[in-house]
Parts: C-alpha cells; sequence; structure tokens
C-alpha cells in the first residue's frame, strides 16, 4: 500500500501551477511531494510516455477499488419486479452519499436524480439505495425512473431545519392545506408532471421521523401543512411496492391527479394515537390497484379522496376505477376503508375484496356533509373479515369539517348504490350506524350474506338508520327496517362487476440488475471516460518530479 507521502502525478494544471490532486506508487525514483501543494511548471520535467500507462492504470485501479468494495457485495447482482425494466443505473454513494445516519445527503438525491434524468429517453434509470441509514430532505422524481431500496436500506427524514423545509401551494381542489390555512411542506418523496416513474425495493425503509411534527400538531405550532411521505401529482404509470413506511408526520402515500397506479406490498406502521397518519390515500385518481398491503395507523387506512368543498366541485376531478385486494388493517380510531370526506369532486366504481380488519372503529365508512356536493356511487365490497370492531359499517352525513366559510351549505351529496356481501365479523359492538342528510337520502344500499357476531358488551340497539333506503338478504343480526330483508324466495346477491379494470390487466416484469453487467456498469464506464476526455486534453501538461 502507499503512503500519504509519494510520488505525485499532476492531473491539474492552472497558468503556471500545477495542483498535485492525484498520486501513484511508481517504480522509478521520483521526488516526492504531498498532495495539493503547488509547484511551478519551470521545476517540472514531462514525461510524456508514462502519463497514459498511469492514468489508465490509476483509471482501472479506481474500477476495481469501487466494484470490488465489501459492503456492496451483495448488490453485485438482484432481481425486482417492475412495469418497467431500466437500462442505466447508478448508486447513491456514486453522487457522494454517505449513510452513516447523521450525513445529510438531500443534495446527493438530487445531484443523483437530476444526473439520472439525461437517460428518460434512451430506457431510463435507476437510483439504488445500498444498505445503510440515509439522512435527507425532501428531493423530487423525474420521469421514466426508478428508485430502489435495498433491504437494509432506511431513508431517515431529515428534522434538521424544519423552518426551512420548502413549502409548496395548497392543492387547487382543496383551496387550503389540512392542518393549517395556506400552504404545505412538500412531501419528502416528490415528483409532479411525471410518466413511469417506479419506486420500490425488497421491503427496505422509509422512516418520517414523524414525532416532532406530531407534538408541534398537537402543540399548534404548526403555520403549514405537514409534510406526506411520497406524495405524485398529475403523473401517470406510477408504480409504489415492496417497502415498509413507518412514522409519517401525516399521510403516508398520496396519488394525487394521477392515473394508472399501482400500489402492491407495502407496509406502513404508524403509533395508532398519531395524528392522521392515514396509510394511502388515492385522491382524484382513476385506474388504481393497491393489494397486498399491511396498515397500522393512527387514521383510515385507506382514505379515498377527490377535492373539499367548492374547491374540489370546482376542480371536478372525481376518484374513479379504483381496485383493492388483500388488505390487512389496524385501526382502532378510524376506519380501514373510507370513502371520503373530501370527495367533492366525486367518487365512483370503487372495488374493494378479501379485506382483514383487526381491531379498528369500523370496516368501511362513508363521510361526507351537506356543502360538500359531488357523488359517491357504484360502490363494491366482498369477501371482508373483521375481528373486534366498533362499527362493522358506518355512513355519516354530517362530517362537519369545511375549508373556509365560502362552501354552499346547498350543495348536497349523492350516496347511491353501495354493495356489501360476503362479510364476516366477530366481537362488534354495532352492527352498522347509517345516517344520511335529511331531505338528500343515501339510497341503493344492499347487504347481502352478512354474519355480525357481537361483543359481550355490544349496544343494545344493533343498527342505527336515518335517511337512508336499500335492502338486505340474509343479514345477521337482523337489519334496520330501512334495509328490508328480502326473504329466501327472494334471496338478493349483491352486485360486483364481473369486467375487469384496466390496472388489473396490468402485469409486471423480471428485471434484473448487475453491476458487472451493462446496466450496473453503465454510469461508472461514463464517469470513466469523462476522467480519461478531460485528462487527454491536458495531457501535453502533464508532470513528474524526476
Amino acid at each position: 500500500m502507499c503512503s500519504e507521502q509519494r510520488d505525485c502525478i499532476l492531473l491539474y494544471t492552472n497558468s503556471s501551477y500545477i495542483t498535485c490532486k492525484y498520486s501513484l506508487c511508481l517504480q522509478q525514483s521520483h521526488r516526492r511531494l504531498p498532495a495539493m501543494e503547488l509547484c511551478t511548471s519551470s521545476q517540472l520535467k514531462v514525461h510524456k510516455k508514462l502519463i497514459m500507462p498511469m492514468l489508465v492504470s490509476m483509471v482501472l485501479m479506481s474500477l476495481i477499488r469501487v466494484t470490488d468494495s465489501r459492503p456492496d457485495r451483495v448488490l453485485d447482482y438482484f432481481e425486482y419486479s417492475a412495469m418497467n425494466c431500466r437500462a442505466h443505473s447508478a448508486s447513491i454513494t456514486d453522487f457522494g452519499g454517505v449513510g452513516d445516519g447523521t450525513t445529510l445527503n438531500t443534495q446527493a438525491f438530487q445531484a443523483a436524480i437530476r444526473s439520472l434524468s439525461q437517460f428518460g429517453s434512451d430506457g431510463g434509470s435507476m437510483l439504488l439505495v445500498p444498505p445503510g441509514k440515509w439522512l435527507t430532505g425532501s428531493f423530487n422524481l423525474t420521469s421514466h425512473f426508478t428508485l430502489y431500496l435495498h433491504r437494509d436500506a432506511v431513508l431517515l427524514a431529515s428534522l434538521q431545519d424544519i423552518d426551512e423545509w420548502p413549502v409548496i401551494d395548497p392543492l387547487p381542489s382543496y383551496g387550503r392545506g389540512r392542518d393549517a390555512p395556506g400552504g404545505r411542506y412538500i412531501s419528502l418523496i416528490f415528483g409532479t408532471n411525471l410518466t413511469d416513474v417506479i419506486i420500490t425495493g425488497n421491503n427496505g425503509t422509509i422512516d418520517g421521523q414523524g414525532d416532532l411534527w406530531w407534538q408541534m400538531f398537537h402543540g399548534g405550532k404548526l403555520n403549514q401543512t405537514r409534510p406526506y411521505l411520497i406524495e405524485l401529482m398529475y403523473s401517470d404509470n406510477i408504480q409504489i411496492s415492496n417497502l415498509t413506511l413507518v412514522n409519517s408526520p401525516s399521510w403516508n402515500i398520496h396519488p394525487v391527479y394521477s392515473s394508472n397506479i399501482l400500489i402492491q406490498s407495502i407496509t406502513i406502521n404508524a403509533p395508532v394515537n398519531s395524528p392522521n397518519t392515514d396509510g394511502i390515500n388515492p385522491d382524484s385518481c382513476s385506474n388504481t390497484r393497491i393489494e397486498d398491503c399491511y396498515i397500522v395507523s393512527g387514521d383510515d387506512c385507506i382514505a379515498v379522496k377527490s377535492g373539499w368543498d367548492e374547491y374540489g366541485i370546482s376542480f371536478a376531478m372525481p376518484t374513479k376505477q379504483l381496485f383493492i385486494r388483500r388488505l390487512t388493517c389496524i385501526s382502532p380510531t378510524s376506519a380501514v376503508v373510507a370513502l371520503g370526506s373530501e370527495m367533492s369532486g366525486g367518487i365512483e366504481d370503487v372495488r374493494a375484496e378479501s379485506i382483514l380488519a383487526i381491531n379498528s372503529e369500523s370496516g368501511v365508512r362513508i363521510k361526507t356533509a351537506a356543502g360538500r356536493g359531488g357523488y359517491v356511487r357504484d360502490i363494491y365490497v366482498r369477501g371482508m373479515t373483521m375481528h373486534t370492531m366498533k362499527w362493522a359499517f358506518w355512513m355519516t352525513g354530517n362530517y362537519g369539517s369545511h375549508p373556509d366559510d365560502n362552501y354552499d351549505p346547498n350543495a348536497l351529496p349523492m350516496v347511491r348504490n353501495i354493495n356489501y356481501r360476503d362479510v364476516v365479523a366477530e366481537n362488534v359492538s354495532m352492527a352498522a350506524r347509517l345516517e344520511g342528510i335529511a331531505g338528500d337520502p343515501f339510497t341503493e344500499i344492499c347487504l347481502s350474506n352478512m354474519t355480525i357476531g357481537l361483543a359481550a358488551k355490544a349496544k343494545k340497539v344493533q343498527w342505527n338508520c336515518t335517511e337512508v333506503a336499500g335492502v338486505s338478504s340474509e343479514v345477521t343480526p337482523k337489519p334496520c327496517n330501512q334495509l328490508p330483508e328480502q326473504g329466501a324466495d327472494e334471496v338478493t346477491e349483491c352486485e360486483f362487476p364481473d369486467e375487469r379494470l384496466p390496472m388489473e390487466n396490468v402485469v409486471l416484469q423480471n428485471c434484473a440488475y448487475s453491476k458487472s453487467g451493462a446496466n450496473g456498469f453503465s454510469m461508472r464506464l461514463r464517469r470513466l471516460r469523462w476522467m480519461l476526455f478531460v485528462s487527454s486534453l491536458a495531457i501535453d501538461r502533464f508532470v513528474v518530479f524526476s
């Protein structure tokens, strides 16, 4: 091994001075010079024949050091599933990232994504986050791009200089922030007007370190709305998969004004008393598939939204064609699947099946109010299992929060064609609380093939129904009069559409990353070519001491 004081190849010249920036052990006997010492060119003798072999040797040694580092050997090759594979790749360490849990890597992530964005029209690119704890502030994604987290990688949201965390405008369909009037702190991982963007891994972790944000919220110290972990706006062809999200300051995953979305195999954990830590909130989105997720939340596990009062009515972008399956949820104070309360742009064609609810407030909840306008219609749920619930089902027509005083109290929501079937529940305090709006009843409600087992201290009245209308079939305990039993001769199975939504037909590709292949090696080769090119420009001025 070479010592710090050694023979010096001078690779950078500036006027009559040459800076020793790199050193290499030489067989020849030359004068030795500490790195970074300045010397006049008159003291130097050029050995042109030695320069290129030395330069090539240095490049190869650099290459060997990069590719043979032990911590990265686990990343030499791996496979992953994605909507699109990538032709180019790099590691965050290639841009100066340090995964020690204390070094701030915001600039490294920003520089990496900025550099990789050049390959959008050349097969796209992937940024690899290797094992380590990577402290970072917010960064924006780019199109035709994959962010990949190794299973031992943790992205840590920085709590340094919260006052300097970027603030963006309120969502136009909301008119203001959710926590406070005005803007919103930008999400940790953010993107807007993108196409073909993937955030995935093999169960790497994103930690929002939300406790400080929760304290500020409870203490009334926030002037802006808390950041989310992931938010993608006005985007198309999105995949978020195979990740663990913990301790979000507020909502975890928020696709908004977007389409063709796959959210798959996500684990979300937040303290059950943490404020507004919704799991997944598709908001004014179309053609979305959510599957195989496990969520523990301080709020709704999945909340379907589309804008708030007059702002959502004006923006007029519904959430539609949403398919949810194989979801496990724990949410003691909120819903497993919530529709609303911000639903003023409309919610339609939502399908949910194979849902497991444990120790949650309600299985499916529709939340709206006078002033919301909009609609919730064509909702289909089947195959739901619930353990320890306050309500199996809840519909609320008096959810009274409003963005400001400019809403129209005569803007009444329409709620109709709501179908729940094939439900088994146990240890339930109350079967259902169904409350429409006076003069604006919720209609076409269908319940079939349900067995709801009651808790030891269940409510005496199991069905509380006002301003609702519909039918029931083979439901225990017997529903309220507004949902009459059809009888043995007219058994009705509530509808669940047979035709598939477009996103159900999306099949993921089997992609591979290989450090030794063109895919994994391309970024390093480009950097090495650049080093050779720059060096060749100055070759006539390269010198060594004699």
